[in-house]
Formats: structure tokens, C-alpha cells, sequence
């Protein structure tokens, strides 16, 4: 019986790894972390049975142990609550699916619990990769990419031995849903219309990433901390039918690709399973219907934020903790109409500019990375 928490089982990720997890009788949930979702976190509570479970604020906490009063469940709140359930005997995975940096310390704090992570939180490794990644290899602790991407790099690279064996990660991206649109058409981009993303569902923060490439900037950051490998060897493929997941390329040229249909509960479940695969119901990818797979080159000009990404990876540091925090700040803001879509790489540019730069940062280093690029960004918002 494996043992899995998850922090953000309300969110998109969160809601499929229970699917995943409902399939399989030999995964129990000992801990469950939702935000404000008192209602679907109450139904999680009532079919997976978990010991021990948060809620972001204390009042949602408070409304939560009311309506469960008749179970034996603990119910805690805020960041002490995430860290109770990150690192709690019982379990063996954490599974990260929570948004934001919220998610680092109770990551940090889980790896050095002897935690493995199956990880869905962008942020913990575009932010702070340089210290998490050391830290996991000291705690002798396994990094499992739920990510689609990462996780068919991580499954293309089962078999290969020795590390001069890897030349290329080929990055797969379905260039979202404004792939084809000309500069003044991104100029007039709705919130309505960058919600919409033609292959993948996935909660809004994530889809305006895509519609607006930062969220694969932020995969090739991941990339080079999950792989060990440099940014010269991270290239960025569009593939609009999201078929191919990701490729890796070896040094005698050969290229292994994982294929799969466009569906986040595989990967899911490959962090919980490996090395072995199991059983499971998911839709087959059928190659009748799979008759025309093309790639392109991504656009940097039109789609800066991937160019913004790989400028940050290069300069290191905390470059790539400002951009994740200047991101979320431009993106808020575009889901309440104050901002526009092509506007949002201008203010993640001039906070790089401006924000101080620290070379070899600590924990504390990025929180106040953080911190000071939220409010410069929103000042340049205004």
C-alpha cells in the first residue's frame, strides 16, 4: 500500500491525481491541503478517508471541521498546516500541486522528511531549483515530474546509462491558442479567448502561461535542474497536436520520444508507480486517428515571455525568481482586465531590470526576491 498527501487536491492536478488514485485500491491518502474549496475538499474527505487535512485560512478551517464533525479527522490551516501534512509519518509521496511559491517550503521541509515528491509545482524548482535539487540528492529523496513534459523526458531517459550519453532535451509545446495570430491580433488577446486552450485542461493561471509561452520558459528552467543538463541543450518544439509529449536526443543522434494522448493522469500516475507501469482505463492514443504530426520553431519575438525565460536561466541566481514573481503578478492582473496580453512581457522585463540581482541566493533571498518584485510589478501595472 503506497501512501500519497497532496497539497491542492482541489485544483486540476489535485482532482486528477485522485482519479488516478481512485483506480488504484494500492494507494491510500493520508493528507489532503485544498485553498477556499470547503465543498469539494469535504466530498475528497468522505471518499478517500485521509487522517489529516488543511485549509488555507482559518475560518475555511473552522467551516470545514463543523461539516466534519463526525469523523476522525484533524483539520489544520494555513503554512504551519502545509507542513504538518508535507511532512507527516505516515506518508511516503507528497504530491506538490499547489500554484506559487507557496509550495517551496513545504517541499524543502518534505525532502528533508525523506519525502518523495511527485512534482507538480512549477515554482519550486523555476525559483529555487539551485537549492532544492542539492538538497534532494543529499536527502537521498526522488524529484518525480507529474508535468507531461518533464515526465515523458524522465520516461524517454529510462534505460540510458552515464551522463555524456544525453545531447539534447527536446521540448514539446502546443503553442496554445494564439500560435497563428499576428502582433496586433495578441494586442487585442481577451481574457475569454486566452482561457481557451485548444489541447490541454488545466486551471486559468497555467493557461494564460501557455497562451502566453511563459509556461514553457518555465518548463526549460525545470528542465535544467530535473536533468542536469545546460540551457544550450534545451530546445523548445512546437508540436500543436500534442501528441509527442517531449523528445530527448543521444550523442550518436538517435531521438526517443514518449507519445500519449493529451491526458495529465499518465504522468500522475508514472510518479506513483515508477519504475513499474500499471493498469489503468485511460484513453489509448490511436494512430488511425493520429495521421499528421507537425513542428515548428517557436516565435520569441511574438511570444517574448519564452525569450524572457531563457535570459533569466542564463543569468541565474534569483533572475528566475523574479520573473516567476513578476509573472503571477501581470497574470492576476490580466484575469481582472488590468492589464494587456502583450503587456504582460513589458512589466516582467523592466521588474528584471530593476529588481536587485543575487547570485548564489538562499531561502531567504527568495522570499525577499519575491516580495520586492510583487510590488514593483504592481507599481508598473499602475
Amino acid at each position: 500500500m503506497k501512501k500519497i498527501a497532496i497539497l491542492g487536491s482541489t485544483g486540476s492536478i489535485g482532482t486528477q491525481t485522485l482519479e488516478v488514485i481512485r483506480e488504484n485500491k494500492d494507494i491510500e491518502v493520508t493528507g489532503l491541503a485544498a485553498g477556499t474549496n470547503v465543498d469539494l475538499l469535504e466530498k475528497q474527505i468522505r471518499e478517500f478517508h485521509p487522517n489529516l487535512v488543511a485549509m488555507w485560512t482559518e475560518e475555511k478551517a473552522k467551516e470545514l471541521k463543523s461539516r466534519i464533525r463526525d469523523l476522525d479527522v484533524k483539520v489544520v490551516s494555513g503554512m504551519d498546516g502545509l507542513l504538518e501534512i508535507a511532512t507527516m509519518e505516515e506518508s511516503e509521496i507528497l504530491v506538490t500541486a499547489i500554484v506559487g511559491m507557496i509550495g517551496i517550503r513545504p517541499t524543502i521541509a518534505a525532502i528533508k522528511a525523506g519525502k518523495d515528491i511527485a512534482l507538480a509545482n512549477k515554482e519550486t524548482l523555476v525559483t529555487a531549483g539551485y537549492i532544492i535539487m542539492p538538497l534532494a540528492k543529499e536527502c537521498g529523496v526522488k524529484i518525480l515530474p507529474v508535468d507531461s513534459e518533464h515526465s515523458a523526458i524522465f520516461q524517454s531517459l529510462q534505460g540510458s546509462h552515464g551522463k555524456n550519453e544525453l545531447k539534447k532535451i527536446l521540448l514539446t509545446a502546443s503553442g496554445g491558442p494564439f500560435r497563428n495570430c499576428t502582433m496586433e491580433q495578441l494586442a487585442t488577446v481577451t481574457k475569454a479567448q486566452a482561457l481557451k486552450h485548444p489541447n490541454w485542461d488545466m486551471g486559468a493561471k497555467i493557461t494564460i502561461d501557455s497562451a502566453s509561452m511563459m509556461n514553457k520558459g518555465f518548463e526549460v528552467i525545470e528542465a535544467k535542474w530535473l536533468f542536469g543538463v545546460q540551457p544550450s541543450q534545451i530546445e523548445v518544439v512546437v508540436h500543436p497536436q500534442s501528441v509527442i509529449h517531449s523528445m530527448v536526443q543521444f550523442e550518436d543522434g538517435a531521438v526517443k520520444a514518449q507519445l500519449g494522448m493529451p491526458d495529465m493522469r499518465l504522468p500522475i500516475q508514472y510518479a506513483f508507480s515508477y519504475p513499474q507501469r500499471l493498469k489503468a482505463s485511460f484513453p489509448r492514443l490511436d494512430f488511425k486517428m493520429c495521421t499528421n504530426l507537425t513542428f515548428e520553431q517557436p516565435d520569441t519575438t511574438r511570444f517574448r515571455n519564452l525569450a524572457l525565460a531563457y535570459e533569466a536561466l542564463h543569468k541565474g541566481g534569483n533572475m528566475p525568481c523574479i520573473v516567476n514573481a513578476a509573472n503571477e503578478v501581470v497574470v492576476a492582473a490580466f484575469l481582472r482586465d488590468e492589464i494587456s496580453f502583450l503587456g504582460m512581457s513589458d512589466v516582467i522585463e523592466k521588474a528584471m531590470s530593476i529588481v536587485s540581482f543575487v547570485a548564489k541566493p538562499e531561502y531567504e533571498d527568495y522570499v525577499a526576491t519575491d516580495a520586492m518584485t510583487r510590488r514593483i510589478a504592481q507599481e508598473l501595472i499602475k
